[in-house]
């Protein structure tokens, strides 16, 4: 198969490495490498994504900034909006809110009984909107409620109403549907197949047609899980490692890409939750063949990442939001920079 097109816009995301200590630094070097956007990932049970926006928002000077994503349960919608506000001032004209709807068991090992995914997101997105517009807003949804509330911001703020993007971190289709009538764009999850995309991205502008809204004005960035190291095979075992902790504790994702259904059980029985049960990682593990992983995210060399994460570009993403899944984040960030590919 030949090279895809190296992108010339790439985002980088903060998920598990680095350490908080090397958070700061790195972000530094990438704007400085000319990367488009910095987001910061809150999915598994790694670190909070809004203090890691408070740092980037607080240490750059002029690349974007995002959430890939904050999940609408454990946060409500007035928290969020006050949240992404107050990230604003930091970081002014360059925040955006990346939103998705969790999954289970993550929320539900923690209490969190979700319901009515879709409705709740719609109804979660107008309220956090109506807020940033500095209304004051009583919402009374099927999910959503809130009573008089007005956002009282810090004193010298002028309380002026903003308009931050919101995307949708949409898998399912239902999801995909209501980013394209309601969104400013999806943040597409990762550990995805490029083929994914291609659908994904087309259904959800048509959706947005089907909302008399310009298909053409919803952006796309596209979650890339990436494993780099001077030896290939060490990063294909560590890329094998997390596909197959995120398709057995996961099950969504797994579901999105087709896979057989008691092949998905299987996995899931494996490693239960999150962390993964002992010895559950291990034998699920050997369920899960190599080509799988190579649909799912991009591992090897330097030079063999450099070729492939442009695929998902070519399937309809704007641009990659480079994952490290190896430890080595600077070396990925490095390699993977804007300009890298030619040389």
């Amino acid at each position: 198969m030949p090279a895809a097109a190296f992108p010339e816009k790439i985002g980088l995301c903060f998920h598990d490495v680095p350490p908080g200590s090397r958070v700061v630094a790195l972000a530094k070097r990438a704007e400085e490498l000319g990367y488009s956007s910095l987001w910061a990932a809150e999915t598994r049970l790694t670190r909070d994504a809004i203090s890691v926006l408070g740092a980037l928002a607080a240490s750059t000077e002029r690349v974007q900034l995002g959430s890939s994503i904050v999940n609408t349960w454990t946060r409500g919608p007035v928290l969020m909006a006050l949240t992404f506000i107050s990230l604003n001032g930091l970081a002014p004209g360059r925040v955006a809110l990346g939103l998705g709807a969790y999954s289970d068991p993550l929320a539900s090992n923690q209490g969190v009984e979700r319901r009515k995914p879709v409705t709740q997101m719609r109804e979660y997105v107008d309220v956090v909107r109506r807020l940033f517009r500095n209304e004051t807003v009583t919402y009374e949804g099927e999910v959503v409620r809130i009573t008089d509330v007005t956002l009282d911001l810090t004193r010298g703020e002028e309380g002026q109403p903003l308009d931050l993007p919101i995307y949708i971190g949409a898998t399912g289709n239902k999801m995909l549907d209501l980013a394209g009538e309601i969104a400013d764009g999806v943040v597409l999850n990762g550990f995805l197949p490029a083929a994914y995309t291609s659908r994904a991205t087309a259904r959800v502008r048509a959706a947005a047609v089907a909302a008399g809204r310009d298909p053409g004005a919803l952006a796309f960035p596209q979650l890339l899980g990436v494993a780099v190291s001077e030896d290939g095979e060490t990063a294909r075992a560590t890329a094998k490692t997390f596909v197959t902790m995120y398709l057995g504790g996961q099950p969504h994702i797994a579901r999105a890409i087709g896979l057989d259904p008691e092949f998905v059980e299987r996995l899931t029985a494996l490693i239960g939750s999150w962390p993964p049960k002992p010895g559950g990682l291990e034998e699920a593990m050997g369920l899960v063949g190599m080509e799988t992983v190579d649909s799912l995210v991009v591992s090897g060399t330097a030079a063999e990442a450099r070729d492939r994460i442009g695929e998902w570009v070519e399937a309809g993403a704007d641009y990659p939001i480079i994952t490290p899944l190896t430890e080595n984040a600077e070396e990925v960030c490095e390699a993977l920079a804007p300009g890298s590919g030619s040389a």
